[in-house]
């Protein structure tokens, strides 16, 4: 099932690539847009007003999948199956600033 995109979404997406955000495909969420940007991803859902939400919060990559991020007694981690990255000042600060850049350009007003 291909998704019908509006004028305003396939310019939305078209801006982000330009801004160094990957449009990817992720098989377990057919329904969303995936966007990735070095070790983040997020899924974007369309809306009808014609442009998209971020569904769900953006997160960190384990392997080639969007991790869940987990606390555990040693610490945090992004976690997916029997994989786990630590979620290290590094990896939540770049996540905190793809999630604004992402934010800022799905929705701009200009």
């Amino acid at each position: 099932d291909e998704m019908d995109l509006t004028r305003q979404q396939a310019e939305t997406l078209q801006r982000l690539d330009a801004l160094g955000f990957v449009i990817v495909a992720f098989p377990m969420y057919a329904n969303y847009i995936g966007v990735r940007k070095g070790e983040c991803a997020a899924l974007l859902a369309p809306v009808s007003s014609g442009g998209f939400t971020i569904f769900g919060s953006p997160t960190c990559m384990v392997g080639d999948n969007m991790g869940a991020r987990v606390k555990h007694s040693d610490g945090d981690y992004f976690v997916w199956k029997n994989e786990k990255v630590a979620a290290t000042p590094q990896r939540t600060s770049e996540l905190d600033k793809f999630s604004a850049e992402l934010t800022s350009n799905l929705n701009p007003t200009a």
